[in-house]
């Protein structure tokens, strides 16, 4: 089913017909279509039978890219593309930026998900304990950033091929959420985003009491059948508890 939710594109999928016992919230990445994840729905649920009472939401980002010559790519907010090639040459001044800058854009991103979980828990009923948030790539960049900010802890956080943004202000928010189940997942040769922004991640989690399921895998800026398998298992937890 398409619809718009807080001024957003929004696909859901959810296998059966019952009201929802928990809902999961997947951002796609930057450039990617609005319904690039979609696909993933069926496929967790068919491994993960636990999940087919789960509605699954997946919104469109608000930015389109196609006068760019992006086709029907979208972002969340615009990348300063010099500043990730320094990035990927391991420039170090480039990554102590990238950590502790906020992207021009991110606000507004962020105001329009913040309103999307709120409708999405007034539409099912649901309390914020039974939503999962996560995304990839510039999706998990702002499903982290939201999750730390939501007044109350949502039900989980999944990170696939994420990094650390905002250092200071997550390091300061991520004390409020220990215990938070997170589920992580990054390539060792990740030629995007480096694996090292990965772990920088996972040890500010860490630090703060959150429950990281740490998954690297060999391999690039993806989501392999491995991670799919692992994030269905970790999703089937979350909602059966």
């Amino acid at each position: 089913m398409h619809t718009v939710i807080a001024g957003l594109d929004v696909d859901i999928f959810q296998a059966s017909q019952q009201p929802p016992k928990a809902a999961v919230i997947l951002c796609h990445g930057f450039g990617a279509p609005g319904d690039d994840l979609v696909g993933l729905a069926p496929e967790l649920v068919k491994r993960n039978p636990a999940l087919a009472d789960v509605r699954f939401y997946f919104p469109a980002a608000p930015l389109s890219l196609g006068n760019g010559g992006w086709g029907d790519s979208r972002a969340w907010w615009l990348l300063d593309m010099a500043a990730i090639q320094r990035l990927q040459h391991g420039d170090e001044q480039a990554l102590r930026d990238f950590r502790k800058v906020e992207p021009e854009g991110m606000a507004g991103a962020r105001k329009a998900m913040l309103a999307l979980v709120q409708e999405v828990a007034t539409h099912t009923t649901l309390p914020l304990q039974r939503i999962v948030l996560g995304g990839f790539s510039q999706g998990a960049m702002l499903t982290t950033d939201v999750a730390l900010r939501l007044e109350e802890a949502p039900g989980a956080l999944c990170v696939l091929s994420g990094t650390l943004l905002l250092e200071d202000v997550w390091r300061a928010k991520a004390k409020a959420r220990a215990g938070l189940p997170v589920f992580q997942s990054h390539g060792r040769q990740d030629p995007v985003l480096p694996f090292a922004g990965a772990e920088w991640l996972r040890d500010l989690f860490v630090e703060a009491g959150l429950l990281n399921e740490f998954v690297p895998f060999t391999g690039g800026h993806t989501i392999g059948p491995d991670v799919l398998l692992k994030l269905g298992d970790f999703l089937s937890r979350q909602v059966t508890r």
